[in-house]
């Protein structure tokens, strides 16, 4: 059990961490935790409107997709240009002790190779949790956003992404609570 909790110590560290882009956006933060959360809440969304996915695999990989971070950080695009990440081995070392540790590296291997339907959509899940970011700071008045909405948008690959960011985009960040429900 003592390699379990220095686990969850290491996946709980995602709260303490930020997510660095912001930084370069000017506006706008969350901790790796809090996106990790998102897209995970994305994925059960995706999962449910599609009885072809596995619901548990695709939320599972969007939990720990960015698991590594714990011990890397997050680099943004601009630090993943003058500095290299060794993902790979701070996976192994994450799982070394771990019993069901290959279930946690397959799972991003996967993710990273983003060949299976999973994986597509978990990858679109990961861009579109930043979508609900761009657009709720978009819908408070910050600036300068069409460049980082644009490239956000290329990302996506699945038509499920794509249909998913066109709603969010075409609605208010607060619509949902501006209303009783009653429509």
């Amino acid at each position: 059990m003592k390699q379990i909790a220095n686990l969850l110590f290491e996946a709980r560290m995602l709260k303490d961490l930020a997510r660095s882009g912001y930084a370069f956006l000017g506006s706008g933060k969350e901790s790796i935790a809090e996106h990790s959360f998102i897209t995970a809440f994305i994925c059960f969304a995706m999962a449910k409107m599609d009885d072809d996915i596995s619901c548990e695999k695709l939320v599972t990989m969007a939990l720990i997709h960015d698991i590594a971070e714990a011990r890397t950080g997050d680099f943004n695009y601009v630090e993943k240009k003058y500095s290299k990440v060794d993902e790979a081995k701070a996976v192994s070392h994450l799982i070394k002790h771990i019993s069901f540790g290959n279930d946690i590296k397959n799972l991003i291997d996967e993710f990273n190779s983003g060949e299976t339907k999973e994986a597509k959509l978990a990858r679109d899940a990961d861009q579109i949790s930043l979508v609900l970011e761009l657009k709720k700071l978009d819908d408070t008045g910050a600036k300068g956003l069409e460049k980082w909405f644009s490239d956000v948008l290329k990302r996506l690959e699945t038509d499920m992404g794509k249909q998913m960011a066109q709603s969010i985009m075409e609605t208010r960040w607060n619509e949902w609570w501006m209303n009783d429900g009653s429509e």
